[in-house]
């Protein structure tokens, strides 16, 4: 029990900081404006972390690697510490390290639809509860490249446009298939069982 709720509390905290560092490189991604305070309090969590990496890593046609970077080692090491406190894997094992890169991976796609959802939903409350909120702008162009073509296909329907929610549900289905299957070859893959 001890155990669980550490994991739990491990697991909560620096999911958090990795969401930080992937809005972070999202934000920068799609050129959204820092002129907020969610920007601000993003860059102020992350700096100590991304500001060094950026000496050793330059940006890569534009993106924000160290930003990147940052998010993927956290997650490893947060999924390295939440599998040797719940022995669910050998370290010794020679498939152990490549399963837990490919693991970081599966789980940093996970926090970025996540992270979509998350902005997605906002977006959309802001847009009908506050339209003119100052907040707004930074949401809308977060969500744009996702919602966009989307709008090319679903018409509006008496004034409403029902795109995020039908990219709430290819997101949902995305967690629901595609990452649930890699979460699971990635844990057999550090076990050994993906060759048997």
């Amino acid at each position: 029990m001890l155990r669980e709720t550490l994991v739990y509390v491990l697991e909560t905290v620096v999911n958090l900081f990795a969401l930080a560092a992937l809005m972070r490189f999202y934000a920068q991604a799609f050129r959204a404006s820092f002129r907020n305070p969610i920007a601000q309090f993003i860059v102020a969590l992350t700096d100590w972390a991304v500001k060094p990496l950026r000496r050793i890593l330059p940006s890569v046609m534009g993106l924000d690697t160290a930003s990147f970077v940052v998010a993927w080692f956290t997650l490893i090491v947060l999924w390295w510490a939440i599998l040797m406190i719940l022995q669910l894997a050998e370290m010794t094992h020679p498939l152990f390290w490549p399963g837990l890169l490919a693991l970081s991976v599966v789980k940093l796609a996970k926090l970025s639809i996540y992270l979509l959802i998350g902005i997605v939903l906002v977006q959309a409350v802001l847009s009908w509860v506050s339209p003119y909120h100052p907040m707004r702008p930074f949401f809308e162009t977060m969500s744009k490249p996702f919602l966009q073509p989307l709008r090319r296909i679903v018409p509006l329907i008496g004034g409403v446009d029902l795109s995020p929610l039908l990219l709430l549900i290819l997101l949902q289905i995305l967690l629901m298939l595609p990452i649930v299957f890699l979460e699971a070859e990635s844990f057999r893959l550090m076990r050994g069982l993906a060759l048997r």
